[in-house]
């Protein structure tokens, strides 16, 4: 999901991540307090102390975002949910899910975690800012305290909206779970009321745009569509798991793959069998020994001119445990290596054995069709 980001600490077992979008969420923050909030609560100083404090402020920020998703992590672990890390990004931050809660007690208490954490940190830098202004009423660290009560309230609540991937949107997923017992419906319920409030923030934010304030207006779009985007892509992951539960890739492989032997050259190749059968992947065979494979990609690295005397022999990728998986291999597991690695498409063999080839297409063809064929409940009845 953040393949650029970058690690900085390990707490607990826990790698934590900052992803380059950070930067402009702190840097916003940053230049936000130093500029408007400060010198408005603490009017007088020099502009170094507003700097200051807005450093301490927005480091103060990222060490809250941090326990929260903490604490999302330990309640997982004690549930036996795998943790990948924790990432933060411009829109906050996130505990990575190796794998879904399996009850929906444990989806509630790794989901609440988070909010309580944040409120127990709000009561913290209130008291912390009330006894400042009781002890030593013109130390300009009050307003730090005071600011941090305040955004980790904020977030509290805010992450209480039922909406995905906010904490509310999962805890409310755990209710319709708990009372139907059937995650994928409760998934699906959940990912409307998530898309009503994503469209409700959009088009606040558009009219926004056009009364005068356009940065908290075009914030309002953006988290918008962040909203959107992560339900629907929450209840496509759970269908797929459904769909694909105890299936193997034997079930939706292409058997009898149009196949191409080392010897002929990439022209024949190009214009009769990629152009004729309509095929951008090919195995590569010799009698009944799979070589490996020939692509539209590794074309790419052959000036066409130079395509008749070319050989597929001379620029097919040998066959390997990247391009390779056995007919066995659970279907979910291979969408995971999809998503792991980009590659879309797969020989499937037994030993030198060519058994058929499976394509991302081929997976979400079956699953388009088992829609159609089994609409949501028959999907859940039988997963």
């Amino acid at each position: 999901m953040f393949s650029n980001a970058f690690k900085i600490a390990t707490l607990q077992g826990f790698d934590i991540k900052i992803d380059p979008s950070w930067a402009l969420i702190a840097a916003l923050i940053t230049w936000s307090l130093s500029t408007q909030f400060f010198p408005r609560v603490y009017p007088g100083a020099a502009p170094g102390v507003y700097i200051t404090l807005a450093l301490l402020a927005m480091l103060g920020f990222f060490a809250s975002l941090i326990l929260h998703e903490m604490s999302h992590s330990v309640v997982a672990r004690r549930f036996g949910v795998e943790i990948k890390g924790i990432t933060l990004f411009i829109f906050g931050g996130v505990a990575e899910l190796g794998s879904e809660p399996k009850t929906a007690i444990s989806e509630f208490w790794i989901a609440i975690a988070g909010p309580l954490m944040s409120f127990a940190l709000a009561l913290g830098f209130w008291l912390l800012a009330q006894a400042g202004s009781l002890l030593a009423p013109e130390m300009a660290l009050n307003h730090v305290f005071a600011y941090l009560a305040l955004i980790n309230l904020v977030l509290a609540v805010f992450n209480l909206v039922p909406a995905f991937p906010l904490d509310g949107g999962r805890i409310f997923r755990a209710y319709l779970w708990s009372q139907s017992k059937d995650l994928l419906k409760a998934t699906a319920t959940a990912t409307r009321i998530s898309s009503f409030f994503a469209y409700a923030l959009i088009i606040f934010g558009v009219i926004g745009l056009f009364s005068g304030n356009p940065v908290a207006s075009l914030w309002k779009v953006l988290i918008g569509v962040f909203v959107l985007m992560a339900a629907k892509g929450t209840y496509a992951h759970q269908l797929q798991a459904a769909a694909f539960k105890d299936k193997t890739i034997a079930r939706m492989m292409t058997r009898d793959a149009v196949t191409v032997l080392p010897e002929v050259s990439l022209q024949y190749l190009v214009d009769e069998v990629m152009l004729t059968e309509r095929k951008t992947f090919v195995p590569v065979t010799e009698g009944d020994v799979l070589l490996g494979y020939v692509s539209t990609e590794l074309l790419q690295g052959v000036r066409r001119e130079e395509w008749l005397v070319t050989k597929v022999g001379d620029v097919y990728a040998p066959l390997d445990e990247d391009n390779t998986v056995s007919p066995g291999l659970p279907a979910a597991e291979l969408m995971a290596k999809v998503s792991a690695t980009g590659r879309r498409k797969f020989l499937v063999a037994d030993g030198r054995q060519l058994l058929g080839v499976i394509t991302l297409t081929d997976l979400m063809s079956y699953l388009a069709v088992l829609q159609d064929i089994r609409p949501l409940d028959g999907i859940s009845k039988r997963s």
